[in-house]
This record gives C-alpha cells, structure tokens and sequence, in this order.
C-alpha cells in the first residue's frame, strides 16, 4: 500500500510515526526549517540556518536527520554536481532550475494524454509516472521557445493557475497542451 501524500507539516510527522521514527527535537528541527523556507538546501545551509536561528544543532546530526527522512522518503534529495539538496516535498514533480542561480522550482507538470500514449506506443513502454527536469534563465527577453517576451508568457506549457498562479513558495502547478 502507498504512503499517504504529505501535503503539510503535520502530514510529514505522521509519517515519521507511521515509519516507527522516533520525532527527535533535532528531527522536528530540520523538518520545520524544510517546509518554512520551501526550497532546496544543502545540509550545510540547513546546519547554518538553524544555528544562526539559534537552534542548536550539531553538523551530523543534520546530516543523520536527512539521510533517515529521505530514506523514509518523508523528504527529497536531489543529486547535483556541487552536492546533495533537500526538498519538503517527497511526492513525484518536476523541477525548473535556473541556469543563473541555481535555484529550484517545483512544478506539478500535467502531460497531455495524447503525447503520453504516443510515447508509448514509440517506445514500448507503459508509462506509470514522470517528473520532468527543465532549465531556464528568468529574463525579459523574448523566449526561444515561444517568441513572446518571458514574463508574459507564464508557463510555456499553460498556467494552471490563470493570471493568478497557484505559487506556494518555489511551488506552481502547471499543465496544457503541449
């Protein structure tokens, strides 16, 4: 049976429980840092921001917590070049990085059916899930892709939120035609 998705918080903890991990002071520590600053932080930036927050909190016991959550997959690590990041969210997304920072965005990419069947048909394969790694730079110049000047383009593959997208910190849901 499938874990339940951890839409909060409180969700990640139940998890934790559910798992049979113990909710250490240190635990709960790396956990609200994770989902108050939405983004992905290497163990040495969590380390530093709790610290300089005033919870202490030695190096290995950050890097301990990480590895248990993500192995419970309660959280996400990405691997890149410079390291390892840790994401609050553990359920299946693509991400947008960003070729001039470096940053994370999570997207909830929608694929039309259409272009999931032919993959599959041209493949073989059946698909069963996807995330999606796309890369970018934000910029007020016209899009390689689209033509139209970025910043009124939205998403490249539709906004799912309208004008007013759904951004809950590096979080937009995306979906369309492609």
């Amino acid at each position: 049976m499938a874990s339940p998705a951890i839409a909060t918080l409180q969700d990640a903890y139940r998890q934790c429980r559910d798992v049979g991990m113990r909710l250490s002071r240190q635990r709960r520590l790396v956990l609200e840092l994770l989902w108050r600053e939405k983004e992905h932080l290497s163990a040495r930036d969590i380390f530093e921001r709790l610290n300089s927050d005033g919870r202490s909190i030695g190096h290995t016991s950050v890097y301990q917590n990480l590895e248990a959550l993500q192995s419970a997959g309660i959280i996400e690590c990405i691997e890149r070049a410079s390291g390892r990041l840790y994401g609050y969210r553990s359920d299946p997304h693509s991400h947008l990085i960003c070729e001039a920072s470096g940053s994370i965005l999570d997207l909830d990419v929608v694929l039309p059916e259409a272009l999931l069947l032919r993959i599959e048909a041209e493949t073989g394969y059946c698909i069963t899930g996807y995330t999606l790694q796309l890369s970018g730079t934000p910029s007020a110049a016209r899009s390689p892709i689209s033509g139209r000047p970025a910043e009124s383009r939205g998403m490249a593959m539709g906004n799912a939120g309208g004008e007013d997208d759904a951004r809950q910190g590096n979080h937009l849901p995306v979906q369309g035609d492609l």
